[in-house]
């Protein structure tokens, strides 16, 4: 699996350099996103630009890393979505589980949003 990370204060940014995010990427992406979240790693951005191709296996993926950042009161955002991948989250009816955004940048402002909100429910 292609993919670079940047790590952020709150946030980290993964892009997947990948055209299908299929059975032969998804297991790896699992994986990388429980160790990041094993590393403290709370919040984090996947920008999908490049990748053309998502089945069900990509998906079950992304699952994972929604739920073990939420189990932890991170955030998990989705950006840059290709138009099929867009609509098979849709279709599996998931685009009301997940957070999906245009751009990264739309992505980063969510974050600082969540932490906002998580830093005022503690008070």
């Amino acid at each position: 699996m292609k993919y670079t990370i940047d790590k952020q204060e709150k946030y980290t940014l993964v892009r997947l350099h990948e055209e299908k995010l299929d059975s032969h990427v998804a297991p790896q992406l699992k994986s990388e996103m429980v160790t990041l979240h094993a590393e403290g790693v709370n919040n984090i951005i996947l920008d999908l630009s490049e990748v053309k191709y998502t089945d069900s296996s990509g998906l079950s993926a992304l699952l994972v890393g929604n739920r073990i950042l939420h189990e932890d009161e991170g955030i998990f955002v989705l950006a840059c979505l290709s138009d099929h991948t867009l609509k098979l989250i849709k279709i599996s009816q998931l685009d009301s589980v997940l957070t999906i955004l245009k751009t990264v940048e739309e992505s980063i402002d969510a974050v600082f949003m969540h932490e906002i909100e998580k830093d005022m429910k503690k008070d």
